[in-house]
């Protein structure tokens, strides 16, 4: 089993992927394969709307999108992890999950029912915002959201402060072993013979008809 963490900050080392290691270790302790995936500071376009992603199963443009929806295929579940700026999840991160989660619609299997988290980090205010931003993708994909002892954010300004935020660790670490937990209980099910739900042909409505 392997868990893809995605580091949405703009600093490679800093105060998201910080706990995102910590999330990770737990999971490599419970026998779990993690790789923890940096956006990178190129700048990443937010979706527009052409629909090539509907012809060819990808994001017409090329990039970080594209080569992360390659992974995707052999990942179990998923963490995503950004700072808070403004407010809100960066912008980086927010086009990245538009496009990413967008172009794979009509690949709907490359998500469903496979468990996801949201990490937040912050200096000191914003998080809930940006928690409450980052898990509505999981909730329109089918998702399970796993959730830690309270929400999973961690404060700091610097990844000392945040490895010095004894709670925020503690969310973490809770975090990696009930995701640990959940992919077990999964895999177990599979083994035993029960099989996912039948998939509905999709229906969309719009407020007038």
């Amino acid at each position: 089993m392997k868990v893809l963490l995605v580091n949405g900050g703009p600093h490679k080392e800093g105060c998201t992927y910080t706990a995102l290691s910590e999330v990770a270790k737990e999971l490599n302790k419970e026998g779990i394969e993690t790789e923890i995936f940096w956006i990178g500071v190129k700048p990443i376009l937010g979706c527009i709307a052409c629909g090539k992603c509907f012809e060819n199963g990808k994001c017409v443009f090329n990039d970080v999108v594209n080569e992360f929806a390659e992974k995707c295929k052999e990942a179990d579940g998923f963490v995503f992890g950004s700072p808070v700026h403004y407010a809100a999840a960066t912008g980086s991160i927010s086009s990245f999950m538009d496009r990413l989660f967008y172009s794979t619609f009509t690949n709907p299997e490359l998500f469903r029912l496979k468990p996801a988290a949201s990490v937040v980090s912050a200096r000191r205010a914003g998080t809930t915002v940006t928690y409450d931003q980052l898990n509505k993708y999981f909730g329109m994909n089918q998702m399970p959201i796993i959730s830690s002892r309270y929400w999973n954010m961690v404060h700091g300004a610097t990844p000392d402060d945040v490895r010095k935020d004894e709670e925020g660790m503690q969310i973490m670490r809770i975090l990696g072993k009930n995701m640990a937990y959940y992919l077990k209980c999964q895999e177990a099910g599979k083994k035993a013979g029960i099989t996912m739900p039948e998939q509905e042909k999709i229906t969309f409505t719009n407020f007038i008809r």
